[in-house]
């Protein structure tokens, strides 16, 4: 199995961006702890999912070996820039693009200058400080269309395609919880889950992830999806499962908190092989 390690991440660029604000630094630290659990794991490349990254016609791979420039999050503008400088393994991408064929989605390659890099895959590239020439990334996109057990099947195909090019592969899943944001102004200091159930349905699916229960996790998500709106319907998480092989040993909260209303959360799996560097 290539993969040695794998990563829940919240997609909201506010921890990035505004880090001095508490309820979003404690996400901020979160990721940069993840970051150096994934760099202690050791893997050449690292397959990434963001729910931001939205494709309509295709599933879109970058296959680009460097994607640089400036991007301005198109909600949240008014707290600045987000520079960045992506290195992506265009063998490994383009090898998904392939394969995608034989899972029954068609594929395409992204490569040319100045595509909008999403603010989910800028902004876990910078805090885990991945998507570096030593530790460069794979992106997939989120096609709208796509389903929670096709976004699987895509996650497994990564893997897969990793495998047979003898590469050891971190997995990132870049995504929310719940995903009710506020509608009016809040004082940001005093954030909170906007919706005391949806709390209530984060926190229940994130015990199941750390207690490894695969199988109550598979029934108990899609009301999750419906009831607390989850972000895209929690595709990311399938997209780890996907490259797990459709099991892992338990989880690692580092952790959870609101993001202008939305859950998110940062969470280590642990691998079945006991390859992961688990910690709570």
């Amino acid at each position: 199995m290539p993969v040695v390690s794998a990563f829940l991440v919240p997609g909201s660029p506010l921890p990035l961006l505004k880090p001095d604000n508490p309820p979003w630094g404690e996400l901020a630290s979160a990721c940069r702890q993840a970051g150096h659990a994934l760099a202690a794991s050791r893997p050449e490349v690292v397959l990434l999912y963001s729910t931001q990254w939205f494709a309509v016609l295709d599933q879109q791979w970058l296959t680009r070996s460097r994607s640089a420039g400036v991007h301005v999050d198109e909600n949240w503008h008014e707290h600045g820039e987000m520079e960045f400088d992506i290195a992506s393994n265009t063998d490994l991408a383009n090898a998904c693009v392939a394969g995608s064929s034989h899972i029954g989605v068609h594929s395409r390659g992204v490569d040319y200058d100045g595509f909008p890099i999403d603010s989910g895959t800028i902004s876990a590239c910078t805090l885990m400080n991945i998507g570096t020439p030593e530790l460069p990334i794979v992106a997939a996109s989120n096609n709208l269309y796509h389903s929670a057990e096709q976004t699987e099947k895509l996650g497994a195909l990564a893997a897969a395609c990793a495998h047979e090019q003898g590469k050891r592969v971190a997995v990132v899943g870049v995504g929310g919880l719940s995903s009710a944001a506020f509608s009016e102004q809040i004082e940001l200091r005093n954030d909170r889950i906007s919706d005391p159930a949806h709390d209530k349905w984060n926190q229940r699916v994130l015990r199941l992830i750390e207690s490894g229960d695969v199988s109550q996790l598979r029934s108990v998500l899609p009301d999750f999806a419906k009831e607390a709106r989850a972000d895209m319907g929690f595709k990311h998480f399938h997209w780890i499962l996907g490259a797990l092989q459709g099991c892992f040993a338990g989880a690692g909260v580092h952790g959870y908190g609101p993001l202008y209303g939305s859950g998110g959360a940062v969470v280590e799996f642990t691998l079945q092989d006991g390859n992961s560097q688990r910690s709570t």
